[in-house]
Formats: structure tokens, sequence, C-alpha cells
């Protein structure tokens, strides 16, 4: 929750870059395990010595022009809180909970609009501030949709409302300064990249505005993140190809690049697919045993076809042994998720659901047959392709 959050830690990239080295060669990302002997002993631990956060991220947080057409309540006004408010609990629950903001806010002085060139009215952060993100990332192919005055007053907006963010920037100190989130007791480095603008100009003169993924910048600013000394670094990526289940060369070759350098948690949005999830080997990361999704798939969108309309909360948790001073995952599950689109109950409109409830006898008394038969089919592919490389755990819903 934000209240717990305390926010600015920086440091300047560019004066830490003379000092750094090159990393190893990338190649594909090396699957592990979690080390059994440090949870071991880490367990064994006076409890008072123990630090337990949890970690709750999502994928694609969208608006299409659809989801503000239902959401409209009166000429300006929108209101997206029910579309989450059956994930709250599983969203406000956590330490820290992140998403990809995959929309700019440019305000009305242009049309509200979706897919290609999104603007979406400001009322949406109402909805996110109000189920429990804290953190969201910006780097993403639609970052420049409304150019340089939507992405600023993107920035603008967040600060407003009090989300902390990374990802694209107001100045060359503002990209300079590497994030670093304090969860009570651990710290929490977090850069984030994409790997393109969908061809929309960054501003001539300007190319700190958006983060996009290149390994020299990756080297140097999880090195200015390490240099800040935090438990762990976080790299969320924006990258991969749509619709695809599985991370292509390009996704292992740009990850491996990241744990290489340092990287303890990898997390992907952009195909709008579930991508697998895995561990790796850390190289001078606080975890031995660090952790990649590929990518976490859509949280709520338009997109309502087959694998596009299905999501997840993945939810890990993090415990620190400050007397061994050791840190390490001791859990990781998901809820599956999905999104429903039609009346509820006599108005039209886009509520993110725990897919698991489409498994259930009684599930929402607005689901009908056909809905039901998409929750499930969601829930199965969900866990199939999310556990392509390496099972965890499911997030059992309430009854």
């Amino acid at each position: 929750m934000q209240q717990r959050l305390s926010f600015f830690v920086s440091t300047s990239v560019l004066a830490l870059s003379l000092l750094l080295t090159g990393c190893p060669s990338p190649e594909a990302a090396p699957k592990g395990t979690p080390p059994a002997p440090i949870q071991e002993i880490a367990l064994s631990a006076p409890e008072d010595s123990l630090i337990v956060r949890r970690i709750a991220a999502v994928g694609d947080l969208m608006c299409h022009s659809t989801q503000f057409k239902y959401a409209r309540v009166a000429v300006d006004t929108f209101d997206f809180r029910p579309c989450f408010a059956e994930v709250k609990s599983y969203l406000a629950g956590a330490d820290l909970t992140i998403g990809n903001l995959e929309t700019v806010f440019a305000g009305k002085r242009v049309p509200y609009e979706g897919y290609p060139a999104f603007n979406t009215p400001d009322d949406f952060l109402d909805a996110l501030q109000e189920v429990g993100f804290d953190f969201l990332v910006t780097a993403n192919n639609h970052s420049m949709d409304q150019g340089e005055k939507g992405a600023q007053r993107t920035l603008d907006l967040l600060d407003r409302y009090g989300f902390a963010h990374t990802g694209t920037y107001r100045t060359p100190a503002d990209r300079d300064s590497i994030r670093v989130v304090d969860l009570d007791g651990i710290q929490l480095a977090i850069v984030n990249y994409t790997y393109g603008t969908n061809g929309m100009p960054i501003p001539e003169g300007k190319p700190w505005m958006v983060n996009e993924i290149d390994t020299a910048l990756i080297r140097r600013d999880i090195a200015a993140a390490v240099a800040q000394d935090p438990d762990l670094v976080l790299v969320f990526f924006h990258f991969g190809v749509e619709n695809q289940h599985e991370p292509n060369r390009e996704q292992k070759r740009v990850v491996q690049h990241a744990i290489d350098c340092g990287a303890d948690i990898i997390l992907g949005a952009h195909p709008h697919v579930i991508q697998p999830v895995e561990y790796f080997k850390t190289n001078q990361g606080r975890l031995d045993s660090g952790f990649v999704a590929w990518s976490l798939g859509n949280f709520i969108s338009n997109q309502y076809w087959r694998y596009t309309d299905a999501g997840m909360i993945l939810d890990l948790e993090v415990t620190k042994d400050t007397l061994r001073d050791t840190i390490f995952i001791s859990d990781a599950r998901y809820l599956p998720t999905w999104v429903f689109r039609g009346k509820h109950p006599m108005k039209k409109i886009h509520v993110v659901l725990p897919a698991e409830k489409g498994l259930q006898d009684s599930s929402y008394f607005y689901i009908d047959a056909e809905w039901q038969s998409k929750m499930q089919e969601a829930f199965a592919d969900t866990r199939k392709y999310l556990n392509l490389y390496r099972e965890i755990a499911l997030w059992r819903v309430e009854e």
C-alpha cells in the first residue's frame, strides 16, 4: 500500500559510468531452483530476525475506447472502480503492488482514445489507487502516443495521485535517478525499459524521455542501482512478440544481459498473453536464485479473444534474515484472472475476476454458462503456459 512506501533514493548514472566494466556475453537464460539450504537456514532463524514482504505484480493495464465508454457516468466523469473490485483484496494486501501502465493521460485537450494512440481519462487512476497499486512502470510502446505533452502530463498526474513510477522522465537528471522503494526493511531498486514506441518519435535531443532497451544503458543503470546497496534489483521489460506464449531469442538475450549485470527479479510485459516463469542463477545479485516472469499478460483491456482476456496476479514473498544477512524468495504463487466484458447486471462493464471462480458451481450472478466456460478456459490456459518451465503454486480463491 502507498502509505507503507518510502520513496526515493537516487544516484547519478553518468557519474558512475566511467567506473563500470562490461558484463559477460549474454546467452540463453539458465534454469534453476531456489536453493534449499538457504531456505532451511532462514526458517530456523529467530523469528524477530526475519523480515517478510510481499510483492504483487500484474501485466498490461490498458484502456481501450470501449472500456471508457462503458465506464462513463457523466459527460466527463468515469468510474473504473468496479472493474477491479473483485480482485482488490489480492492487490491491496501486498507490501508493493506494481503494474505496467500501457496508456497515457493527455487530458481533455485532445479526444479520449483507445488503440492505436491511447489517451485515457484521468479517472482511470482513481481506480488503480483505490485497489492498492503503488508503483507503475511507464516505458512501453504507447509511451509517446500523445507526444511529449502527453508523456509529461502523465508523469505530473502520477505524482499528483502519489504513484511511484519509472520508465519515462522529465529531465536527464530524472532519468538518471534510480528509484529505490523501502518496503519497511527491504529495499527494492526498480528499473524499466521498452523495445520501442511504435514508431512514435521521441523528441529530438531528448532520448532520455523514454527508456529504450539498450545493453549499455541497462548495464549502467543496474550498476547505479547496486551502488545504492538495495536488497534487490527488479527489472521490468516491455518486450517480446504479441500473442506468443514463449519468450523469443531477443527476450532471452536481454534477460541474460540483465542477469549478468546483477538483476534479481525480472518481469515482462507486451505479448498480451501469459508466458512462463522460472528461476535463474544470479550473477552477483543478493538472491542466490532469481526469478523471471517472461510475460505477465494482460490485466485489463478490451482484447477479448482467447488468451488475451486472461492474466494473472503474481505474488512473490521475499524473506530477509537480518541475523545472517541473507535474502531469498520464500514463496511464489499466482492468481489466474479473466476479464468479463458484458452486463453487470444492467450496465455494460469490464471486470477483472479470479478465473478460478469459473470452476465453482455458483459463480457471479451475472455470469451465464457461456461466460463461465470462458473463465474455466482462461484458468486452464494460464496454468498451462505459466508453468511450461517451472510450476509454482496457485493462489487459492476464498470461498
